[in-house]
């Protein structure tokens, strides 16, 4: 059974040895150029199965990511949830009316719309006979919107799904506990004024936050995540370059105009459309050197700049099956092959989703990392992601955790990871980061990147995912 990680074992050399390897020169990240775009190899073995039937993604698009508290901060999470299913029927062509079934992931939920799926499907001109449901599983609640709807199109009950997914970080729920129901009871002056002292205490002592910590280990992802970069031996200053890499990628993506799942939105109120996301700023490795630890102060790794930013976005795609998207006249832009969940011991290796998902899924379907050509990893922090790179190239880990007596399996390529920039520089949305990923690995792939691209993410509670992406034929 995995239990904690011991920091004293040779696991923190290795992490420093992968380092070493693929970090020795400050700027070996920057230099570090996306894999030169090649053709899907027509040669090579279909991920196709004889049992299943071929489950296609015909489009995806997102709303601009923007920081918590800018632009979107007088809206509700429903309007861009609303704006996402809009802008993909508009995007496609598609008759609303065919679409059997709608699921969207979110993570804190805003009350008046707890079911933000039925709400914004139906803001969104849908029929009201499609059903919708929303999911929640921390930052894969959007990867499970879409795993979802891959259940119901492989077993035959539905045939037309969307899946997307949501987060609203300028104005979350506040709690302030029992008290204002205490009001509506009280009867009497008196017991008016006791209740509303009570409230004005509560008030002055500090509201009830969203919980920002891990429930079960009573810790901060930041905080585990500096933790795991201890593990590790994961520097500092790799983190910096990490992060500014994301930065400086995504900027170049932008510029090129690969970053094409982006639809524009017109904030009321605000003079300008929103058709950029405004969290990609690429600095120096001066200026992020500056900045001060975040949760393990004085003396951890991890700042404001190596890690993703509260975000507000939504996202969307389309599903359905290959036959049907024929008869329908849809063209898709990627076959989703398989996926898989994994889970692991929250308290020390929060964050190592990717790490244990990727050699699994691969084995599973007789695929080895050569085998992939474009690499979609979530990043949370810059260190989570190194740490993650370095759990795959370890052999002691790979022996003492994830039982592969024959040693490590390999950590992906750089020129194959987040070439377009990643959360760290785009943001991460909970509930909307999963439907992003995906997109942009299709997208990626269709831009020539070759024919098979590998997703996977880390979750809050010790969760991950990953899922296979095969190129549709052009």
């Amino acid at each position: 059974m995995l239990r904690s990680l011991n920091l004293n074992a040779p696991i923190a050399s290795s992490g420093r040895f992968l380092l070493q390897q693929q970090h020795r020169q400050s700027v070996r990240l920057l230099s570090a150029a996306p894999a030169a775009a090649k053709p899907a190899d027509s040669k090579r073995r279909s991920l196709a199965k004889p049992d299943r039937p071929n489950i296609v993604l015909v489009e995806g698009v997102r709303t601009p990511f923007l920081q918590s508290g800018t632009d979107y901060k007088r809206l509700m999470p429903h309007d861009l949830a609303r704006h996402s299913l809009l802008t993909l029927a508009n995007r496609t062509k598609l008759d609303k009316s065919i679409v059997d079934y709608i699921v969207m992931g979110t993570v804190i939920q805003e009350v008046k719309t707890s079911n933000i799926a039925r709400e914004a499907a139906l803001g969104a001109g849908y029929s009201d006979r499609i059903p919708a449901h929303t999911v929640t599983q921390a930052c894969i609640s959007s990867n499970q919107a879409i795993t979802t709807c891959m259940g119901l199109l492989a077993t035959g009950a539905a045939q037309v799904c969307i899946a997307g997914g949501v987060e609203f970080m300028s104005d979350v729920p506040i709690r302030l506990n029992s008290h204002l129901l205490s009001m509506r009871k009280a009867k009497s002056l008196p017991d008016q004024l006791s209740v509303g002292g009570r409230i004005l205490g509560s008030l002055t002592g500090g509201v009830e936050l969203p919980a920002v910590a891990e429930f079960s280990t009573n810790e901060t992802m930041g905080h585990s995540a500096d933790r795991l970069c201890a593990a590790f031996g994961i520097s500092r200053r790799a983190q910096d370059e990490f992060a500014l890499r994301s930065h400086t990628l995504a900027a170049q993506a932008a510029k090129d105009g690969l970053l094409t799942e982006i639809e524009p939105f017109k904030v009321p109120g605000v003079a300008n459309t929103v058709s950029r996301d405004n969290g990609v700023r690429p600095s120096s490795m001066e200026a992020m050197s500056k900045l001060k630890p975040a949760f393990v102060k004085p003396h951890g790794t991890i700042t404001a700049a190596n890690a993703s930013f509260l975000t507000d976005g939504a996202s969307a795609c389309l599903l359905t099956t290959e036959e049907t998207a024929k008869r329908l006249g849809l063209k898709p832009k990627a076959y989703l092959r398989d996926f898989m969940y994994v889970s692991q011991d929250p308290k020390d290796q929060l964050l190592l989703g990717p790490a244990y998902a990727t050699p699994r899924i691969l084995e599973r379907n007789g695929l080895s990392l050569a085998d992939i050509d474009a690499f979609e990893y979530h990043e949370a922090f810059a260190g989570q992601i190194l740490a993650n790179l370095a759990a795959l190239d370890s052999d002691y880990f790979a022996k003492q955790y994830m039982g592969r007596q024959a040693g490590k399996y390999g950590a992906p390529p750089m020129d194959k990871l987040n070439c377009w920039g990643g959360s760290l520089s785009i943001g991460h949305p909970f509930g909307a980061t999963g439907v992003r990923l995906v997109t942009c690995a299709a997208n990626r792939l269709l831009k020539g990147s070759g024919q098979l691209a590998l997703v996977a993410a880390c979750a809050a509670g010790g969760q991950g995912h990953a899922m296979l992406v095969e190129a549709y034929p052009q």
